[in-house]
């Protein structure tokens, strides 16, 4: 099973910063990790000017978060109050550190998004297991099926209509 958390941060000030890791917020009282072993994915849904940021001042929000062929550091939102306010995002990571800055101007920014844990990874592999063995245990059935509908296929193809064309071929 997953679990859904809501995500948001505010970005006040050039250069500010908020990195997610989730493996290091999640230790409890005696310095144990409450979620090991459980995969998380941060999704990135939007990121918002709040309304006390300066007219005409650009602000850029940038991400740096691990790519396949190791760290990228990439804008993701040029925000300015008056022209763009808000940008809708669709951004999945599911490797911790992510590090969002406001690389130009002062903010705020606010991103919106959730954090998604996913089960145990003993679990995954035992909930995997279960569907391969009914999805075998289904195409089983889909293949019986495919045979009886052959079969019944093949009697009309070589009875009545064969006839009917035979007949016609005659006249």
């Amino acid at each position: 099973m997953a679990e859904e958390y809501l995500f948001g941060i505010t970005l006040v000030g050039e250069k500010s910063s908020e990195v997610w890791d989730p493996e290091h917020k999640n230790d409890d009282a005696e310095g144990g990790n409450q979620h090991f072993g459980v995969d998380q994915k941060l999704i990135i849904k939007m990121a918002l000017l709040g309304p006390e940021a300066k007219p005409g001042e650009l602000n850029v929000l940038q991400v740096e978060a691990m790519g396949l062929k190791g760290l990228i550091k990439t804008p993701i939102a040029l925000l300015e109050r008056g022209k763009t306010e808000q940008i809708i995002l669709d951004l999945s990571f599911p490797d911790p550190p992510v590090t969002f800055t406001l690389v130009k101007g002062s903010g705020p920014i606010h991103i919106v998004g959730h954090n998604l844990l996913g089960t145990h990874m003993e679990e995954f592999d035992d909930l995997e297991d279960e569907m391969e063995e009914e999805n075998i245990d289904d195409e089983d059935d889909e293949k019986a099926a495919q045979k009886k509908r052959k079969h019944s296929a093949d009697g009309k193809k070589n009875g009545t209509k064969r006839a009917k064309m035979d007949e016609a071929i005659d006249k």
